[in-house]
C-alpha cells in the first residue's frame, strides 16, 4: 500500500520523528501535527486513510479529537489508532469508546507497527 496517506498527531517531536521514519520506510505518505488544532487544519488539505493519534495532547486531547472526527461524515471513515504512554487499566476501552479503531502503547514497537497499520488499511479496503 505504498503512498497511503497517514497523519501522526503527537506533541513529542521524538515520537513524531520515529513514526515518520517507520511509516515512511514502508512507503506511506506521512504528515504530522503537534496538536488537535493543527490536525484539523491539516485535514482541510490532506485526507489520510489512517491517523496515529496521541491520547494526551495540549489543548483538546486525542480522544476528543477522535470523537469529533468520527461524528463528522467527511472524516468518520478515517482509521484512528490511539497511541499513549499512560496505559492504565481501562484506557484501551476509553479509546475504543471514543471511536478509535485500535490502541497501542509507547514505547511503540517499530517491528510490529508496520504490520498493524497494513492490517488496518487492508481491512478498510474490504468495507
Amino acid at each position: 500500500m505504498p503512498g497511503e496517506p497517514v497523519i501522526v498527531v503527537d506533541d513529542n517531536p521524538i515520537n513524531v520523528k520515529l513514526l515518520e521514519i517507520v511509516l515512511g520506510d514502508e512507503g506511506y505518505d506521512v504528515r504530522a501535527a503537534r496538536d488537535a488544532e493543527e490536525a484539523l487544519a491539516l485535514l482541510q488539505t490532506f485526507r489520510p486513510r489512517l491517523i496515529m493519534m496521541d491520547v494526551r495532547l495540549p489543548g483538546m486531547d486525542g480522544l476528543e479529537l477522535t470523537r469529533r472526527l468520527k461524528a463528522d461524515a467527511a472524516t468518520r471513515d478515517i482509521i484512528i489508532i490511539a497511541v499513549t504512554s499512560c496505559a492504565l487499566h481501562g484506557d484501551d476501552q476509553k479509546a475504543l469508546a471514543a471511536g478509535c479503531d485500535d490502541y497501542v502503547t509507547k514505547p511503540i514497537s517499530t517491528v510490529s507497527l508496520p504490520g498493524l497499520v497494513a492490517r488496518h488499511l487492508a481491512a478498510g479496503d474490504l468495507t
